[in-house]
């Protein structure tokens, strides 16, 4: 079996990933399961905050052994991670376990942080998770990176490499479904993916107008050298 960990800043196309994976007919997908530990952890007020507290494991542990490496009837399993939800004193040894591969998602800070500001208000890098994604990034074997942009500028030509590189074959369901709501999307799903439900694909890519918020610039410059050093070494077709 087939275990990939896609590891994601917030605000990215991350749930879009998770739906194209989802949908193929030999995969399981799963969203987010470290969620409810990091809000335990660290008492962040995140809306829908109870409804995650009472549907997923705080004890990283019981994710891990009960989600992560869960018996499936699919020869691949999709974990939607998000790298800022690592938090606190982890195993991390499951991370080179031979089952398991790790990508790395990658979007501009640019677009990314006003984006947060607007449904969180005041930001600050533990929410953002840029020093964590980089971090994990180093820690992981093999990772395999790509960039949003990249992505929903071109997401069959995008998709069908990141499948070669996990040594799977394309499916054509990856880049169009049915919208509405999936079965993998996490309980919080009525708050975050709105946007997504609507869709029946990834969306094309638009720059963002507007200027850019000058609470956010000292906060950027930080985001900006990590995601840089990162992109540098992205998956292309």
């Amino acid at each position: 079996m087939l275990r990939i960990s896609l590891w994601s800043p917030p605000r990215t196309v991350s749930t879009a990933c998770l739906r194209a994976f989802a949908g193929r007919e030999d995969c399981t997908g799963v969203d987010e399961p470290f969620y409810a530990h990091y809000l335990s952890e660290t008492g962040k007020e995140h809306p829908m905050r109870e409804e995650v507290l009472a549907t997923l494991s705080q004890d990283w542990r019981k994710v891990i052994d009960e989600v992560l490496f869960e018996e499936s009837p699919h020869s691949l399993q999709f974990v939607k991670q998000m790298s800022h939800h690592m938090v606190g004193e982890l195993d991390w040894s499951w991370v080179n376990h031979p089952e398991m591969r790790h990508v790395f998602l990658l979007r501009d800070p640019r677009e990314q942080l006003p984006s947060m500001a607007r449904d969180l208000g005041e930001i600050q890098m533990e929410d953002v998770g840029w020093d964590r994604h980089l971090s994990i990034f180093r820690r992981v074997p093999n990772p395999i990176i790509f960039d949003s942009r990249d992505l929903l500028e071109n997401p069959e030509a995008m998709l069908r490499c990141l499948c070669g590189e996990l040594g799977v074959e394309y499916q054509a369901s990856m880049v169009r479904w049915e919208p509405g709501r999936h079965e993998s999307y996490g309980v919080w799903a009525p708050f975050w993916y709105k946007t997504l439900e609507s869709t029946t694909g990834f969306q094309k890519w638009e720059p963002k107008r507007g200027p850019f918020p000058d609470s956010l610039r000292p906060l950027l410059e930080e985001s900006l050298s990590i995601y840089d050093e990162m992109r540098a070494v992205r998956l292309r077709p």
